[in-house]
């Protein structure tokens, strides 16, 4: 019976109230519904134009606080391949239908998605260029959109992946709730700060092929004990779904980490470097679902 309660409990409409930006009940003045989504916008970060892509709902209200996701694109692809479902994307990493039509998170907190572009199609961040850029890029979301500021994710695959983990490590909670990082690597975007006491955490989903020749599942290990670290997660305490191994054909094994001051869950699947991993026997990629399943727990439940 207690399991049974637990699994509903996030179908309940406890909210806690919105933390609104400085944008909320004001009328846009860079982004706006006029802007189509496939037209780039742009700001300036460390002395150069930076350019990054927006998507609001059709019937965006400037009162209403907004969830945002950011949506990072791999190496050697950008920005509008992400927003429009080309180059082996889904649209948006499939979060829009992920939403659309989950039935364990319904939710009618609105959303809008922006895709930045990075330097030379990829996320070197050298000298914490792109980390600079993407807080100075929700900086002017949040001054410009009605958005929550206690919904705000980022989420990316591979390069994009990697510096998700990046802004995960130096915005923290100050700007980001939660990321999902699918099959990145802790150094491609450069390295994380080291862990002391005034570390702070984001809720953290990483997800990593046990097959993948192009960033090994060694480097997703790595990010996922640093938020289990950062976090204060009972790793002990925590029974851990193995990691299916390679070639067996195993569905996709998911561990969510007991005891952490902020949630940390790793799945683990048998297959290459991919945004879409699909199970055996499945059409559709799982990637989506399990993204919204860990995002959509936080609909201001606090």
């Amino acid at each position: 019976m207690q399991l049974k309660l637990f699994s509903i409990f996030p179908l309940l409409p406890v909210l806690a109230t919105a933390k609104p930006s400085a944008g909320c009940g004001k009328a846009a003045k860079v982004i706006t519904q006029s802007t189509p989504s496939t037209t780039p916008l742009t700001i300036s970060s460390g002395g150069r134009s930076r350019e990054y892509f927006a998507n609001l709902p059709a019937d965006y209200n400037s009162s209403v606080p907004h969830r945002l996701i950011l949506t990072l694109h791999a190496l050697g692809g950008n920005a509008a391949q992400v927003i429009t479902g080309q180059g082996g994307y889904l649209p948006f990493y499939g979060l829009p239908s992920a939403i659309s039509n989950s039935t364990t998170y319904k939710t009618d907190i609105p959303t809008i998605y922006i895709a930045p572009n990075g330097i030379s199609n990829g996320w070197g961040n050298t000298n914490n260029s792109d980390v600079n850029f993407i807080r100075s890029l929700i900086d002017t979301v949040q001054s410009d959109l009605c958005i929550d500021t206690s919904l705000v994710f980022s989420t990316g695959f591979s390069f994009g992946a990697a510096m998700s983990y990046m802004l995960a490590c130096n915005l923290g909670p100050e700007y980001l709730r939660a990321v999902a990082v699918l099959s990145g690597n802790p150094q491609i975007s450069g390295t994380c700060p080291a862990l002391n006491a005034t570390s702070k955490g984001v809720a953290f989903y990483i997800q990593h092929g046990t097959n993948d020749q192009v960033l090994p599942v060694s480097g997703g290990r790595e990010m996922r004990d640093r938020f289990l670290k950062v976090n204060g997660c009972d790793v002990a305490g925590t029974t851990v779904a193995p990691d299916p191994a390679v070639g067996s054909g195993a569905r996709h094994t998911k561990t969510e980490y007991k005891g952490c001051v902020k949630p940390v869950t790793w799945v683990a699947f048998d297959g290459p470097h991919t945004p879409t991993p699909k199970d055996p026997g499945d059409s559709e990629t799982f990637s989506p679902r399990e993204t919204w399943d860990f995002f959509g727990q936080f609909g201001r439940l606090e």
